[in-house]
C-alpha cells in the first residue's frame, strides 16, 4: 500500500508493506500529471515501512526512470535498508537528478526544502 501526497513542485510517497505494480502505477499517474503541468519536480520516498517489492515494480521503475530522466530536480529516499540504498544508487544512473538517501525523515524534508529556498 502507498500513500501519495503532492504539493507545489513535489510528490511524496510513503510505502507500507509490499510495493506492488498497482501502487507504482498510482505513483506514476501523479508524477506524470505534475511534470506535465509544472515541469521538473522533487520526489520524497519514505520506504522505512516497505516490506518488499514485486519484480514487476523493479522493471517498471527502470522504464519509468529512463522515460523521465530529466523530470526531477531532487530525490530524497528515506530508508534503513542497504538493499534500498543500493537500488537508489543504481536508479541515479538513469535520472539527471540529485538523489540522496537518508535514515531520518526530517533531514530528508529539510534537504528538499533547501532547494526551494
Amino acid at each position: 500500500m502507498i500513500v501519495v501526497d503532492h504539493q507545489a513542485s513535489r510528490v511524496s510517497v510513503s510505502v507500507f508493506g509490499e510495493f506492488t505494480l498497482s501502487d507504482y502505477k498510482e505513483f506514476e499517474e501523479v508524477v506524470n500529471y505534475k511534470v506535465r503541468f509544472e515541469g521538473p519536480i522533487d520526489l520524497y520516498f519514505d520506504l522505512r515501512e516497505m516490506q518488499g517489492a514485486t519484480l514487476d515494480v523493479a522493471w517498471e521503475e527502470l522504464k519509468f526512470s529512463r522515460a523521465h530522466a530529466n523530470d526531477f530536480n531532487r530525490v530524497a529516499v528515506v530508508t534503513d535498508s542497504q538493499w534500498v540504498t543500493w537500488s537508489a544508487w543504481v536508479s541515479q544512473t538513469f535520472v539527471n537528478a540529485d538523489v540522496t538517501v537518508f535514515d531520518d525523515a526530517d533531514e530528508a524534508r529539510a534537504w528538499l526544502e533547501q532547494a526551494m529556498a
